[in-house]
This record gives C-alpha cells, sequence and structure tokens, in this order.
C-alpha cells in the first residue's frame, strides 16, 4: 500500500512539475529525449543491420569453406595482393578430389560467373552474371525455386543449355508472362529457362541471386574460358564433424592436389563465414562505443536539467514537506516520494526518444531502402532503463535534502 501511495502521489507531483512550468519542464526532459533518441537510434540502425547481415552470413552456412584464390580480408589492414595474384584458380578436378577423398566432407560444390548479356525477343537484360554451377551446389548454398525445377544430374554433368533465373531478370524479360519452358539468349546461345528463382531481395553482402541466370558449370565453359576466372569451391561438413577438423582435411588434400612440398606455403586460401562474422562483431562494438558517446553528454546535460528541476520543486514545496513531517511523515517517504517524482520525469523524456526513434524506423522503411529497420523490445528496454537511472540518480541529492529538512524551520519558510 505504501508502494501504491507513494507510486500515485510521485505520478500526481510530477505532472502538476509539468503543468505548472510546461516551457521550463519541456526544456529540462529536451536533453534526455535527444540523449534518448540519439543512442537508441543509433543501436536501432545497426540492430537492424546487423540482423541483416547475419541473416546473409548464415545463408553462406555456418559449416561451410570456400576454397579460392583470394583469402578474405575483411578489416585487416593492408592488403597484400601482390602474394596472390599469381595463385592458380580452384578447379572442377580439384572439387571433385575432395569429394572422394575427405571423409569429413559432405557436399563439395563447385561455382564460377561471368557477365554477358541476356536477351529474349526485343528485350534484353546487359551485363548479367551468368554463374555455373555443379549439381551439389544446392546442398551447400541455400536457395528456393518459385516456379520449375533443379538441373538433373545428367544435364549438370552433360552441360545442357538449361538455366534457372532470378526473379528481376524474369521480370525484366518476361514481365507478367510464364518464363518456365520459355528460350533466352546467353551471349547469343539459346538456353532453355527450367525455374525461376523466388525474390530475395537486396543482400548486404552481395548474394541475391535476384539478378542472375544459373547454368551447369560444364555448359558455361561453352561461353567462357573459365580457367582464369575467380572460382571457388564450396565444401559443407559432416554434421558430427568439426569445422577445424574439415580444414584441416581439406588443407591436406588442397596441398596434395598441387603438389606442394612440406613447408612450402599455400597457393590457395580456405575462407569460413566466421571470419566476416569476427570482424562485423569489431565494428559493431565500435559503433556502440560511438552511439554511446554521441548520446552520452545530451544524456548528462539532461540529468543535470532533473536535477535542477527537483532542486526547484523542493525549494517551491518547502512548507508542504513541513506539514507532512509534522503530520508524522518519515524521512524515507520524503525522500522516495521525490526519488519517484525525478524518475517519473526522466521517464517522460525517455518515452518521447523513444516514440521519435519509433517514427523514424516507419519513415525510413516507407522509402524502402533495402534494410528493415525494428525498435526491438531489447532497446526499449534499455531505454526505458537508462531514462530511469538517470532520473535515479539525478534526484538522489535533492531527494536527500527535501528529507532532511527541519519541519518547524521549513513551515516557517511560507
Amino acid at each position: 500500500m505504501l508502494f501504491l501511495r507513494l507510486f500515485r502521489e510521485s505520478y500526481l507531483f510530477a505532472i502538476q512539475a509539468i503543468l505548472a512550468n510546461k516551457v521550463r519542464t519541456i526544456l529540462t526532459l529536451l536533453g534526455i529525449t535527444i540523449g534518448i533518441f540519439a543512442v537508441i537510434s543509433v543501436f536501432t540502425v545497426f540492430d537492424s543491420l546487423e540482423r541483416e547481415l547475419r541473416s546473409s552470413i548464415n545463408q553462406l552456412g555456418t559449416k561451410a569453406l570456400f576454397i579460392q584464390k583470394w583469402p578474405w580480408g575483411v578489416g585487416q589492414g593492408e592488403y597484400p595482393w601482390w602474394k596472390y595474384m599469381n595463385r592458380p584458380q580452384p578447379s572442377q578436378e580439384e572439387q571433385e578430389r575432395l569429394l572422394e577423398q575427405a571423409a569429413t566432407v559432405e557436399y563439395a560444390a563447385f561455382m564460377t560467373s561471368v557477365e554477358r548479356n541476356v536477351e529474349w525477343g526485343s528485350e534484353a537484360v546487359e551485363s548479367a552474371s551468368i554463374s555455373g554451377i555443379s549439381y551439389q551446389y544446392p546442398q551447400v548454398m541455400t536457395f528456393d525455386i518459385k516456379r520449375g525445377r533443379y538441373f538433373t544430374r545428367l544435364e549438370t554433368n552433360a552441360g545442357r543449355n538449361v538455366a534457372l533465373i532470378g526473379s528481376k531478370i524474369r521480370d525484366a524479360l518476361y514481365g507478367d508472362l510464364e518464363a518456365v519452358g520459355q528460350e533466352i539468349k546467353v551471349a547469343g546461345r539459346k538456353v532453355t529457362v527450367i525455374g525461376v528463382l523466388k525474390e530475395e531481395g537486396d543482400d548486404p553482402l552481395g548474394e541475391s541471386h535476384d539478378w542472375e541466370v544459373i547454368v551447369p558449370v560444364n555448359y558455361l565453359r561453352r561461353l567462357a574460358d573459365i580457367e582464369d576466372i575467380n572460382s571457388t569451391i564450396l565444401v559443407k561438413g559432416k554434421d558430427q564433424v568439426s569445422i577445424e577438423e574439415m580444414k584441416a582435411e581439406v588443407r591436406g588434400i588442397m596441398r596434395s592436389a598441387r603438389g606442394l612440398k612440406p613447408g612450402a606455403e599455400d597457393n590457395f586460401a580456405i575462407n569460413e563465414t566466421s571470419i566476416i562474422a569476427q570482424r562485423f562483431d569489431q565494428f559493431f562494438g565500435i559503433v556502440s562505443m560511438v552511439g554511446w558517446l554521441i548520446g552520452g553528454f545530451s544524456l548528462l546535460v539532461g540529468g543535470f536539467g532533473i536535477a535542477n528541476i527537483m532542486f526547484v520543486s523542493v525549494k517551491e514545496r518547502i512548507s508542504q514537506i513541513g506539514i507532512q513531517k509534522s503530520l508524522g511523515a518519515k524521512k524515507y517517504f520524503i525522500l522516495l516520494q521525490f526519488l519517484f517524482e525525478a524518475v517519473f520525469l526522466s521517464l517522460i523524456g525517455g518515452i518521447f526518444g523513444l516514440l521519435f526513434v519509433f517514427l523514424g524506423t516507419l519513415l525510413a522503411n516507407s522509402f524502402e531502402v533495402g534494410i528493415h529497420f525494428v525498435l526491438t523490445a531489447g532497446n526499449i528496454i534499455l531505454a526505458i532503463g537508462v531514462s530511469g537511472i538517470i532520473g535515479l540518480l539525478a534526484g538522489l541529492i535533492p531527494a536527500y535534502q527535501a528529507s532532511r529538512l527541519d519541519p518547524v524551520e521549513a513551515i516557517r519558510s511560507v
């Protein structure tokens, strides 16, 4: 009952403080509002970006390795490209060798791509990405087929002129017409469309298949010399095998396939999604610090503003405090009364800050910038918690002074 009474009276006093001097209170709460808005808006933007990035990373596979000519150098400072430029590209023969010899590997696929014009009648898409893949590619890299089917093993091995097309390619060439069963021209050669991929939307890592034409890799050999094109061997491990164990075995087989002597440096790179995840963890850690620095000064100013309004509130209500004490009110009752009021005022500022962040997410999402912004429950709890702590700290000294007032002197001060 005491808590509910304190809660009610503190709430009423906070509302009275706001109504009694609207301009003063609004200016005081502005610091808290701006601070919470700055911190939570930064966190909301980067939480949304992080969610999109991690979703893209997960699509690459958590137990997948990417054998390539170039190592991923995300955020590693100077990139020694001169060490890697003369390395040979991974080959389809090496992919098949891994599939045959590696006991830790469940699936292994080969993938390479070129850019060529794609045409259908009078419609054309210039410099479209034409990806050549081996049969086990879907077991390593996920994509959904909206209409049609995937390649058969015979079509893949024989290099038949069949293709899957991305949703944007389909829209650009066919509009509302049915694409499956139609023929398109890829670099002037006729290819039959056997499937249309489900739309994926923009991807932060650039892994969307929407603007892609996928053909069997053995067919792509007819369109381009793929030996000198950036290629990738994609490897997925068995469930009971650790990524480190698979990486060690894959490295040994690749060194053997390329005839590297003991002690010789690898002339290939084994990349994994954890490299990207670690770099982004560092990046988002720095961003988090920046967010607190941006909003920290506003929160500090807001805290001093709350303290100032509480000192004024104590001064204006000295006689009221004296009467409460003369009627038997304890020191802790007066203390909690002013602390609750300070917390309420701070929470009001924080709620307005959250409201502005929420409106900002709605505005940003209406522009379809490629990232869906969401004000998460975690950030709401963080904002409420920070606002409450600031109010508590800001009101501590004024509340203590109010609780220590002598009732006789307080009543005489009227």
